[in-house]
């Protein structure tokens, strides 16, 4: 599975960070407070690894 837009990657990788203990799990918020909580670690790797290059902000709603 890959990122579909930065955001989701940022926050993929910011929930990372925090699964590894390199963050505090306490300044998680939004996206990826309920992704360090659903998702495991190699599920966020895999996210957080998506490159950005060609990838938009923010999804569109459509």
């Amino acid at each position: 599975m890959s990122a579909k837009s930065q955001a989701q990657q940022k926050a993929a990788g910011a929930a990372l960070s925090a699964k590894r203990g390199d963050a505090k799990v306490g300044e998680l918020k939004g996206a990826s407070k309920s992704m360090y909580k659903s998702m495991d670690e190699k599920e966020l790797e895999e996210l957080a690894s998506t490159k950005r290059k060609g990838k938009p902000e923010h999804k569109s709603k459509s």
